[in-house]
């Protein structure tokens, strides 16, 4: 586990007022954590905040919605980012998933406050609610074309919805738990699920039929993610032809993200085992960064990146804090995480430094959605935030 630098969750207000002052924090396995305070001395000529740092921490550059600290005893830094705009008005309580069209007009989210609603992406302005499912939905997202949703909920049910009218078009049954989590083969004849049943399903959204049961854990899977597989990888040959139905399965791997602490490689369109790889706890979430790696996320806060040709060892271990890792997604060269204690966080291979995306305290930030230069971020005190990384 390396350093981490955490400042005061609403740092960007405290340092609005002349004299104002937000804490900073860095923690390093095994050694005493550092304290240490940001104080605000003025306004430069150009109108950007005079900002000094306590002994042991170094402030670099700062704009209105960022600013660099550094602590060099640690050799880590990290740029705090405030969010662009929030939106507090969507649900009435937590909100445990959203996604972003691929236009990045559209916002779709799910609540514990029971609904699922269609938003505007600039301004949050409720567009649709879409209602069906029976007690809670635990996930939703777009299909490619941005006009359709796809939502699993507790109810063990798979829908698919119409953005324009909020009708919906399909229901998929077959699954004996709750849905934990989804997702979309290509443009999205088919798609995938995964239960608390132990099972992950793929499904024919024109027959809205079940095409098979790709595999059968006898534990939860509590996220999955598909990708196109590295052409050295054997992920085996079916056992007998696959349905005509099946649309653009070949080539393909199926990550499941198991509660009995095991991430497992299915191929996709073979049904065969690709590999099993056992970590430290429950694993949360998993998503690829290529054909070639991937990242997945346990309950005990270690994010492991991977190859798919070689399983035995992670490539790293990760580990920003101890809590639950929920939500993984691939951005530019990097990836972006979201954990149980309000840690949200952009590391990039060209970048020297971590990016935070802040003000979420302590409360969980359930899953993260991105849309060109924009990263959305969900939570359980029932606000979307939206952060603009051109603001860097």
């Amino acid at each position: 586990m390396a350093a981490a630098l955490r400042i005061q969750s609403d740092w960007s207000r405290a340092l609005r007022r002349d004299e104002g002052e937000a804490w900073l924090s860095c923690r390093s396995p095994g050694k005493p954590t550092l304290y240490g305070s940001l104080t605000r001395r003025g306004l430069s000529t150009e109108g950007v905040p005079d900002i000094a740092a306590s002994e042991g921490f170094v402030v670099g550059e700062i704009t209105k919605k960022s600013i660099l600290v550094s602590c060099p005893h640690e050799n880590v830094s990290t740029k705090f980012l405030a969010p662009f705009t929030t939106f507090s008005r969507i649900h009435q309580k937590s909100v445990t998933c959203l996604d972003i069209s691929s236009g990045g007009g559209l916002g779709v989210s799910t609540s514990t406050d029971g609904t699922m609603k269609i938003w505007q992406a600039a301004n949050g302005e409720i567009r649709r609610l879409l209602e069906g499912h029976v007690y809670d939905v635990n996930c939703c997202r777009f299909f490619p074309s941005g006009l359709v949703v796809l939502s699993g909920g507790m109810d063990a049910q798979l829908k698919i919805w119409s953005v324009e009218d909020a009708s919906c078009a399909v229901t998929f049954q077959g699954h004996k738990g709750g849905i934990l989590d989804t997702a979309i083969v290509d443009r999205g004849r088919n798609v995938l699920s995964c239960s608390r049943d132990g099972t992950a399903r793929l499904w024919d959204c024109g027959k809205s039929a079940c095409l098979g049961v790709l595999a059968d854990c006898g534990s939860p899977v509590n996220g999955i993610a598909v990708g196109t597989a590295d052409n050295s990888v054997n992920l085996g040959a079916p056992e007998k032809t696959p349905s005509e139905r099946e649309i653009g399965t070949e080539g393909k791997i199926l990550l499941l993200a198991r509660e009995d602490k095991k991430l497992q490689g299915v191929g996709l369109q073979s049904r065969q085992p690709v590999f099993l790889f056992v970590g430290s706890d429950a694993f949360n979430c998993c998503t690829f960064l290529s054909s070639t790696y991937f990242l997945a996320g346990t309950q005990d806060g270690n994010i492991y990146q991977l190859d798919v040709r070689n399983t035995n060892a992670p490539i790293q271990v990760i580990q920003r804090s101890g809590a639950p890792v929920l939500s993984l997604l691939p951005y530019r060269d990097g990836f972006v995480a979201s954990q149980g204690d309000g840690t949200c966080f952009i590391i990039q291979q060209d970048l020297d430094y971590v990016i935070d995306l802040t003000e979420a305290d302590c409360d969980p930030v359930y899953k993260v959605a991105s849309w060109e230069k924009q990263i959305y971020t969900c939570c359980r005190d029932g606000v979307v935030r939206r952060y603009q990384l051109s603001d860097l």
